[in-house]
């Protein structure tokens, strides 16, 4: 299931390159920002010097940090069209579809992790149903399979 969307939590930034929870009243670091998120807040961070609304460049410095612990966080090629094409083409992509079809495909995901466990709890071993299922298949008759209809007319004749 996806998380319940909480509260915005507005940070501040100050020119010394610090951030500013004002909900807790305490500084806190990328990384804190990054758990926040993690745990379904969403946040907002404003540039106290010019007022400028700078939560983009804070989420984007975000996942820098996480590209230098894992280094294939985003593939070389997706990083190569990001700079060749940047605002003009792959900002709409990213305002309109990326989001939904991250959003979708969490809950799809979510739903067939959700029915697969229903099966293991169930005990249905998957494997022996699957061969069963081969095995019924395969001892069908085919629909129009006229040889055994004519042998048992040829049997009832003589």
């Amino acid at each position: 299931m996806e998380k319940q969307e909480k509260e915005k939590i507005i940070i501040k930034k100050y020119p010394n390159r610090r951030l500013y929870d004002t909900k807790k009243s305490t500084y806190v670091t990328l990384k804190e920002v990054a758990e926040m998120i993690k745990k379904g807040y969403e946040v907002e961070v404003i540039d106290v010097k010019s007022g400028e609304n700078v939560t983009a460049f804070i989420l984007t410095q975000i996942i820098l940090e996480e590209t230098r612990k894992n280094s294939s966080f985003l593939p070389v090629s997706l990083l190569h069209l990001i700079i060749r094409y940047g605002e003009n083409v792959l900002s709409e992509f990213f305002d309109k579809y990326l989001e939904l079809t991250i959003k979708n495909y969490l809950t799809y995901k979510s739903t067939v992790d959700e029915q697969f466990k229903k099966w293991l709890e169930l005990g249905m071993d998957l494997s022996t149903m699957g061969q069963k299922a081969i095995l019924d298949f395969f001892n069908l008759k085919p629909p129009f399979d006229f040889s055994s209809s004519q042998e048992q007319s040829a049997e009832e004749e003589s």
